[in-house]
C-alpha cells in the first residue's frame, strides 16, 4: 500500500507511545476517527501534535456554539487555503452531524441558502471582515478557524492529498462501523479542557481567548511551532518572519516572480516560507535540498510547523474585532 505521507514515515497510531499515543486515543474517542492523518503526520513531534489536537478539540469540538456553524467557518478556511483533503473532511463532518442538504450543496460548489450560514462561510474564506458571531463566542469560532489555518498547511505540506481525497459517497462512508463512530462523536459535545494535560510548554494566550482552554491550547501550539525557528540560522529566520509579516494573509503566492529563497542556497528558508504561504507547492526537491544529516522527520515537521504558525499569526493579526 502506498503511504499517504509525502516526505516522512510516521509510526501508525497503534505503534506510538507516550504523548502521541495519548493524543491518538483522544482523537479516536472525541473526533471519531482512528488514526486521523493530520495528527499522524505530526506525531514525530508530539508537542506539536498535542497542541494542534488541543486547539481543534477545545474550539471546534467542545464549547456551546453550533458545531454546524463552526464547520462552515472551517470549510471556508480550507477553501481559502486550497486544501481539498480538509474541504472533503468538513463536508463529511457536516453529513455526520445531520446537515446532509447543506453538505451536498457545498459539495456541488453552491453557496448556503441561509444568509447567516453564507456569512460564516465567507468569513472563513477571509477573516478580515466583521465577525458574524458574538464576541463571547470568539474562542470557539476564531480558535476553530486558526486551528485549520495551521492544520491545512500541515496536510498540504506533508500528506499526498490526491492519494487520500477520494470521491466516495458520504452516506456510504457513514453507513459503516467507523462511520457510526464518527456520527456519534460529531453529535456529542466533549467536556472542555480534557486535552490540556497533554500539552507541553505553554505560551502567552491570545486576547480573543485568554483564560479559556482554547487560549491555553493556542499558546502551547504557538510555543511548540516557534521552536522550529531554531532549525534556521538567524538571518533566514528573520527573513521568513519579515516576508510573512508583509503578506496580507490570504493572497496566493504567485507562481512566477515570487521571490522565494533559492533552493540550493537557502533551502530551509524556502521550505518555511512555502509552508506559510503555499504549502501545496513544496516538492521533493525542496525537501531533499534541506534534509541532510542530522535532520530527521521530527525536524521537518517542526520546520513546516514554524512556517504554518507564522501564517496563523499573520491571519490573527488581521482580525477585525467585533464592534
Amino acid at each position: 500500500m502506498t503511504s499517504p505521507f509525502r516526505f516522512t514515515s510516521p509510526e501508525p497510531a497503534d505503534g506510538t507511545t507516550g504523548t502521541a499515543a495519548a493524543v491518538h486515543a483522544q482523537v479516536t474517542r472525541d473526533f471519531g476517527i482512528e488514526g486521523a492523518l493530520p495528527f499522524v503526520a505530526l506525531s514525530a513531534a508530539p508537542d506539536l501534535m498535542a497542541g494542534a489536537w488541543a486547539l481543534m478539540r477545545e474550539s471546534l469540538l467542545s464549547g456551546h456554539a453550533s458545531r454546524t456553524e463552526k464547520e462552515l467557518v472551517t470549510y471556508g478556511v480550507s477553501l481559502a487555503n486550497r486544501c481539498p483533503f480538509c474541504v472533503g473532511a468538513h463536508t463529511l463532518l457536516l453529513h455526520a452531524g445531520g446537515d446532509r442538504e447543506l453538505a451536498g450543496s457545498l459539495a456541488r460548489g453552491e453557496r448556503p441558502e441561509d444568509p447567516e450560514h453564507d456569512q460564516l462561510l465567507s468569513w472563513g474564506q477571509d477573516m478580515r471582515g466583521r465577525w458574524p458571531f458574538a464576541a463571547d463566542d470568539a474562542p470557539e469560532f476564531v480558535g476553530s478557524a486558526l486551528a485549520f489555518h495551521f492544520i491545512n498547511r500541515i496536510v498540504s505540506a506533508l500528506i499526498d492529498e490526491e492519494a487520500v481525497s477520494g470521491g466516495a459517497d458520504p452516506a456510504e462512508l457513514l453507513d459503516t462501523e467507523a462511520g457510526h463512530a464518527l456520527v456519534r462523536a460529531v453529535r456529542a459535545r466533549p467536556e472542555p479542557g480534557l486535552s490540556l494535560p497533554l500539552l507541553g510548554t505553554g505560551g502567552p494566550q491570545p486576547s480573543w481567548a485568554a483564560g479559556t482552554p482554547v487560549g491555553a491550547a493556542f499558546g502551547a501550539l504557538r510555543a511548540a511551532a516557534h521552536a522550529g525557528a531554531g532549525l534556521l540560522d538567524g538571518p533566514d529566520a528573520t527573513s521568513v518572519r519579515e516576508s510573512v509579516a508583509a503578506w496580507d494573509g490570504f493572497t496566493p503566492l504567485p507562481l512566477t516572480g515570487d521571490g522565494l529563497p533559492d533552493r540550493a542556497e537557502r533551502p530551509g528558508a524556502r521550505l518555511a516560507l512555502l509552508a506559510a504561504r503555499a504549502p501545496y507547492r513544496i516538492t521533493a526537491e525542496d525537501v531533499k535540498a534541506w534534509r541532510v544529516e542530522p535532520f530527521t522527520d521530527h525536524c521537518l515537521v517542526h520546520l513546516v510547523a514554524f512556517g504554518a504558525m507564522l501564517a496563523v499569526e499573520r491571519v490573527e493579526a488581521g482580525l477585525t474585532a467585533q464592534g
